[in-house]
């Protein structure tokens, strides 16, 4: 199925200049978030398989191997043990994580270890981990990881970039 390219949206950065926040009092409600419960018991079951279906598992280590990816598309395919889904009433529902994310190089990897499965692979480009490689160079890599099988793109930007407040910076190493 091929979808229509996502034009995306310019970047404004003037709502930046007009955010507002009470820090003492988020801070105060950050306090209180792992003391309280927000999802009441009947709910929570629920709203943690939803976690599990929003989730990307990951792996970027340098010493990934094939082994490794497939250990991880097999988590991604089966993430709770069929009796853990039958207890929660969901025995006959398919759980999935939302995508397998790995380096360029072990696409092929998730592809072969998804064996047709629908779950997207995303891949980290653009000079993951710091976004020091050229700009022509971190486009490149996205189009190849897309044609390789990627559904996803994890796009990595300088972080100098974001310290300055340089929001519209799309030329040069950064």
């Amino acid at each position: 199925m091929t979808h229509a390219r996502n034009p995306g949206l310019p970047l404004t950065t003037d709502w930046f200049d007009r955010v507002q926040v009470n820090r003492p009092a988020a801070e105060r409600r950050a306090a209180t978030l792992t003391t309280r419960r927000s999802v009441k018991k009947e709910h929570q079951a629920a709203w943690l398989v939803n976690a599990i279906r929003c989730t990307d598992l990951t792996t970027l280590a340098g010493d990934d191997t094939p082994g490794n990816v497939h250990r991880l598309v097999a988590k991604a395919i089966t993430p709770l043990r069929q009796d853990i889904l039958e207890a929660l009433g969901m025995g006959d529902q398919t759980l999935h994580v939302g995508a397998v994310c790995v380096y360029h190089s072990r696409i092929q990897d998730a592809l072969d270890a998804l064996n047709g499965v629908d779950i997207p692979i995303a891949a980290v480009s653009t000079g993951f981990p710091a976004g020091q490689s050229p700009y022509k160079q971190r486009i490149e890599e996205i189009h190849e990881s897309v044609a390789a099988g990627a559904k996803e793109i994890d796009i990595v930007i300088s972080r100098e970039h974001v310290l300055r407040g340089d929001w519209g910076y799309s030329g040069g190493v950064g």
